[in-house]
């Protein structure tokens, strides 16, 4: 059955919700119990069509066409996303499953710092939301090559299949951070955090662009 095809009392919840105050209670209601982020992963929920609502590039959230203006309510509904193995990103509750539109990655990485711990490098990431995670085996890193002007998209892993895009400033920042190490692919400039190396690009590349 379509959206269309809905009875009107049938329309309740997170499609049909008039307004950005009908998604914060809806959703409320589906995080309310518990503490930490409700198991998206285990609900199975009818999907009950798209919602006009974007997630930008710069992670900034759109409902309607209109910024979401209130980071709160921007943290409660980042809590119910979900992105699933068609590549698709949902909003999520026991309930029902919309979909959304997400320009590049879900989140935004704008803050990271790097220390020492048992004699490893540990780069911790904060997501525009207020996610912390440590890039490592369970939040990896990768970086893609951006066809269009050549440069570097780098992303950490957040949760489930959501991605942040680490911030251009926080890249920078990173970079200092960086080694050469030796790879398959012979001699990378790279980025280790809890045990892992993230091949950033080849060495003699970078050698270039700095050159």
């Amino acid at each position: 059955m379509t959206m269309s095809e809905r009875k009107p009392e049938q329309e309740q919840g997170l499609a049909a919700a008039a307004d950005a105050g009908g998604l914060e209670a809806l959703i409320a209601r589906a995080t309310r119990s518990g503490k930490g982020l409700p198991p998206v992963d285990k609900w199975n929920p009818d999907f009950c069509g798209d919602l006009d609502m974007e997630i930008r590039a710069d992670g900034t959230w759109f409902y309607l066409g209109t910024p979401i203006g209130r980071p709160a309510l921007v943290r409660l509904f980042s809590t119910v996303l979900r992105k699933d193995e068609d590549g698709r990103t949902y909003l999520v509750t026991p309930v029902e499953k919309v979909g959304i539109r997400v320009v590049d990655a879900p989140f935004a990485a704008v803050e990271a710092d790097v220390s020492q711990r048992d004699g490893q490098q540990i780069v911790t990431f904060r997501t525009n939301v207020g996610d912390v995670v440590e890039a490592g085996p369970d939040n990896p890193m990768r970086f893609v090559e951006e066809e269009e002007t050549g440069g570097l998209k780098p992303y950490v892993l957040v949760r489930g299949r959501l991605e942040a895009l680490v911030s251009r400033p926080v890249m920078y920042q990173l970079v200092e951070h960086g080694e050469e190490v030796e790879t398959p692919q012979g001699p990378m400039f790279a980025l280790r955090s809890n045990g892992e190396v993230y091949p950033i690009m080849p060495a003699a590349r970078l050698k270039q662009l700095s050159g």
